[in-house]
């Protein structure tokens, strides 16, 4: 699906981990966007997510499906006003499901775990980073499913940082996602944690017209 002049090949950066450069062409990615904003409007919309402790994320977010509150899920938004939660969309999850396909055919059989593959995907979390938003190292792991995790990222390239199934701390490896996108983990890598250190501002495809990083994260609950 890449449009791009010099093509950057799929890539395993983990067992289990894949990055697929340009999944999504420019027409697609102007879809999800077009999505991302229509989602991002109240009820249950964009937020700000205060953690237990008392902080504030610096990435902002929505949820689809079920609302995902530090650490578990809900129907409605339980830490803000109670609205219920918006539905998430069977296209989505039929992209999701595709992404995971290709990156199988890039990790090898069995890899990613044939009946994890074949879960229903149905919750989202759509991340907004502005200039100097970040992300923290973590692992998905408030999900009942072990179904791989798909990533789709809009707009500013990042660093994405992809480390150990054993603690936040190295080994880790530093792959620069671009606008379009798509990363997907399971298997071995499923509870591997994770961050995004920084972004690039500025350097979102001008044609999209999207200023920061938009990133859509795919799971089944």
């Amino acid at each position: 699906m890449s449009e791009e002049l010099f093509p950057r090949p799929p890539a395993q950066v983990a067992p289990g981990a894949v990055h697929l450069p340009g999944w999504l062409d420019a027409g697609a990615q102007g879809e999800l966007l077009a999505a991302c904003r229509r989602w991002a409007l109240p009820p249950a919309g964009l937020r700000t997510v205060r953690m237990p402790g008392g902080g504030e994320m610096s990435v902002r977010q929505l949820s689809l499906g079920r609302h995902w509150y530090p650490y578990g899920y809900a129907e409605t938004v339980v830490d803000g006003g109670g609205e219920r939660v918006k539905a998430f969309p069977a296209w989505l999850g039929e992209w999701a499901r595709r992404a995971v396909d290709d990156a199988a055919a890039v990790a090898g059989d069995g890899v990613l775990g044939a009946e994890a593959r074949a879960a229903a995907y149905d919750i989202a979390l759509v991340n907004f980073y502005g200039a100097d938003a970040r992300m923290g190292m973590h692992r998905d792991s408030d999900e009942r499913s072990d179904a791989p995790v798909v990533s789709f990222s809009l707009g500013d390239a990042c660093v994405f940082r992809f480390g150990n199934t054993e603690g936040r701390g190295r080994p880790w490896r530093d792959v620069r996602l671009h606008s379009g996108d798509a990363f997907v983990f399971g298997g071995p890598a499923r509870l591997a944690h994770h961050g995004v250190p920084r972004t690039e501002p500025g350097s979102a495809p001008p044609a999209l017209g999207l200023r920061g990083r938009v990133n859509v994260t795919v799971r089944a609950y």
